[in-house]
């Protein structure tokens, strides 16, 4: 097998042999059968016809999106689900999501703007569907409404807007902030039928408020979508916004009066900030960069961070006299002496940034593996019958994989990914020791091979224990190319899309049959590399080794006890305050077929021997010694992982936790 030059950074192996040594020792797996399945429900449901009477076909869900969504579920019934709350759970999810709403018939607006609709759904986007559905609507959603009508209410001086959206038969009325009264003039208004706007803040008033329908009350955060292909638009950017640039501001005239419409692309929006003493303030800054290339920073303070949700890199914004202020009044660093902020007067026009699409193929994974098996396991009646997808990229070229609809695999991967997901079993993990950040390298093997992933935390580790031989999905990946030709794979914690889910330690695996079958002992093998669920009883009781050891509650790992404290093996972190005892336990599992030497710590251990380390800690040592006599006739069902390490040497701390024994208990739950 090809061996590391460096187990840290390098990047992708394809072992042949040891694929197919894989494939002939694990069969399907049920998780991932689930998904399959799951998927072809999904289309089932999702095909109708078109306008026309002829059949529609659709992509449907991407994997990545139906993994998430099962794991998310798996997490909120951690005693277990069943395959009807599974598919009843993505129905509704999907349906929230990507309703075809033909109940109704939308406006022709709608209909027209739906069939040039290029640009990504945002982050926070919620349909007008479900705030019906929900009688609710969050602060911080963001509505992508279309404007169906714009009125005066009868006897008042309130307007008005009907708000329709691209996925809803419903529509919901707005009452608008009076801030932009000024643009609903019947004649030269910009607020009118068809125009598409992005709004935020807004506070729902529900029908039991009221009479009549629910609606929404007025919002400043509020921004007019532009399109330039339109001469109307055209001709307000050219009229309106083309003269100033940021070099022709003046302070000196910004402080006798004068205003400045401005023109410029969106560069970068910055994380979440907070100002003064008690952190009370938040801040956000975002980068602008206009025609001539020069930046300005655009700030927002305390709620109006919120208008960051309707904004997105390599879009084009349109600011009309926005609030100028110099940078050393603002606080921020930067060599520009001065910045813009969200004024009262300011109003927001966005030219969106249109993705690009490419085609990629829907095999990326040679035919004798798993992946290329995927297809087939759809009825050809459910999927799509192209043979390529259409998939979007950004500005830099990179390709977004979020919405691909089979599973991504390690020898599928290439520069310029992005919205990568990956299941597989972890192999190593180390942690990076010349950086001050928290970041972590982390091999992780599929039936095509295997790969290093660098994970980024914001802070410290915080996915709980894993260990090797476990098995994860993470989303959110990153594929770019080093300089030395090499595919180099990140993982950002806070990033948008980003989760990692560790299956082996997932509390309701054990009881979700549909994801899942037993195995009986005699099947494992050391070349087995799936988490096998097994029902046993504990044997051999004589020859259990029961010790109890300090752990540290951040990872799951054991550390020692140094001059200075107690140091984690995993995070090699001081964490005097962060640590519990725990068990340290082997135990000879046993069923109808065989017998099977383990080990296992935590929770996990405190299920097997059903008492807790403290309780164990105050027995005598003779009672100590005869406790797990007593456990002879209980059975459980387990979850067992192959937690041999395979020699690459960087994460040798974790192969002393299991001093010797190949077998991991990872969950374990009593059967009544």
């Amino acid at each position: 097998m090809t061996s590391f030059d460096n187990p840290k950074c390098d990047d992708r192996i394809i072992d042949v042999d040891s694929i197919m040594e894989l494939e002939q020792n694990q069969g399907e797996d049920p998780f991932i059968g689930f998904i399959d399945y799951a998927r072809s429900v999904l289309l089932s449901e999702e095909e109708g016809c078109d306008s026309n009477g002829r059949r529609e076909d659709t992509t449907g869900p991407g994997w990545s999106w139906i993994a998430s969504r099962i794991l998310k579920t798996c997490i909120s019934y951690s005693s277990g689900v069943t395959s009807a709350i599974l598919l009843s759970e993505l129905s509704q999810a999907w349906n929230e999501q990507h309703r075809v709403g033909a109940r109704r018939k939308r406006p022709e607006c709608i209909n027209q703007l739906k069939k040039k609709h290029g640009r990504k759904k945002l982050a926070n986007t919620v349909s007008i569907d479900s705030i019906y559905e929900k009688n609710f609507l969050s602060l911080s959603s963001v509505l992508e409404g279309v404007i169906v009508d714009a009125f005066l209410l009868p006897g008042t001086n309130i307007y008005m807007l009907s708000l329709g959206d691209l996925w809803s038969s419903n529509t919901i009325d707005l009452y608008l902030h009076r801030r932009y009264y000024d643009l609903v003039d019947p004649n030269n208004g910009i607020l009118k039928r068809g125009r598409e706007i992005f709004l935020t803040g807004c506070y729902l008033r529900t029908a039991s408020e009221g009479s009549g329908c629910p609606r929404l009350l007025p919002t400043e955060y509020l921004v007019m979508l532009l399109d330039e292909d339109q001469d109307d638009d055209a001709m307000l950017l050219g009229a309106q916004f083309c003269s100033d640039s940021f070099s022709s501001i003046s302070l000196d005239a910004v402080s006798k009066g004068a205003s400045y419409s401005l023109y410029a692309r969106i560069e970068s929006i910055g994380s979440l900030e907070t100002q003064g003493n008690f952190s009370s303030v938040q801040r956000k800054q975002i980068t602008l960069v206009d025609n001539d290339g020069v930046k300005l920073k655009f700030l927002l303070w305390g709620e109006q961070v919120l208008l960051a949700n309707l904004l997105s890199v390599g879009s084009m914004l349109a600011l009309d006299r926005p609030f100028i202020a110099s940078s050393v009044d603002s606080t921020i660093e930067t060599c520009e002496e001065l910045c813009l902020e969200y004024g009262s007067a300011t109003q927001i026009y966005l030219v969106p940034f249109i993705q690009q699409e490419e085609q990629v193929s829907i095999s990326l994974t040679p035919n004798r593996y798993q992946g290329s098996r995927l297809p087939s396991t759809f009825d050809p009646s459910h999927g799509p019958k192209a043979s390529q997808v259409i998939l979007p990229c950004d500005s830099q070229g990179s390709i977004d994989f979020s919405n691909y609809p089979f599973q991504s695999f390690v020898t599928d991967l290439h520069d310029k990914m992005t919205n990568i997901s990956l299941y597989g079993i972890v192999t190593d993990i180390v942690r990076e020791r010349n950086t001050a950040e928290a970041i972590f390298s982390l091999r992780i093997e599929d039936t095509t091979g295997a790969i290093w992933a660098k994970l980024h935390f914001s802070k410290s580790w915080s996915l709980g224990r894993l260990s090797l031989g476990h098995t994860v999905y993470i989303s959110g990946l990153t594929c770019s190319m080093t300089k030395k030709k090499r595919v180099e794979v990140l993982w950002f914690e806070n990033d948008s899309g980003s989760s990692f889910v560790n299956l082996s330690y997932l509390p309701a695996l054990l009881n979700s049959s549909c994801l899942h079958q037993l195995s009986y002992l005699s099947d494992l093998s050391i070349q087995s590399s799936q988490t096998q669920i097994c029902r046993v009883w504990l044997d051999q009781i004589e020859h259990c080794h029961v010790n109890t050891r300090f752990l540290h509650i951040t990872c799951g790992h054991f550390g020692n006890e140094t001059s200075c404290g107690f140091k984690c093996n995993f995070c090699h972190c001081d964490c005097d305050a962060e640590v519990m005892r725990t068990f340290h336990l082997k135990i000879t599992l046993a069923d109808e077929s065989t017998k099977v030497f383990a080990w296992c710590i935590g929770q996990t251990a405190t299920e097997l021997l059903q008492i807790y380390p403290d309780e164990f800690n105050e027995l005598s040592e003779e009672e100590q010694v005869m406790y797990p006599s007593s456990l002879k006739s209980e059975r459980f069902m387990v979850a067992i992982v192959n937690c041999r390490g395979k020699g690459y040497g960087a994460g040798e701390d974790l192969t002393l936790e299991n001093e010797g024994l190949s077998w991991e208990i990872t969950r374990a739950l009593k059967c009544e």
